[in-house]
């Protein structure tokens, strides 16, 4: 039961990323007006915009990825406590 807890995890972690990619591309638009700066090496993107964005980006991955690791964690010990409910 564990690896199928383990597997939902990821799959829910990448669908978050996924959408809070998609939040965040949208909400750059709605923002500044102009596409988000998705290659770092194009000249013709701001390096303070490419950093914003880079951080905001990089801040959201990390928060979806501690709260799915811990969702998941909080599962697998219900699922332990309570393995007659399954």
């Amino acid at each position: 039961m564990n690896v199928v807890i383990k597997i939902f995890s990821v799959l829910a972690s990448v669908a978050a990323g996924a959408a809070a990619r998609k939040a965040l591309e949208m909400g750059w638009r709605k923002g500044t007006g102009h596409e988000p700066p998705k290659d770092a090496g194009d000249l013709r993107n701001s390096l303070p915009g490419v950093l914003v964005f880079a951080l905001v980006t990089a801040a959201s991955g990390a928060v979806i990825q501690v709260v799915t690791q811990r969702l998941g964690r909080k599962a697998t010990v219900g699922l332990e406590r309570y393995p007659e409910e399954v």
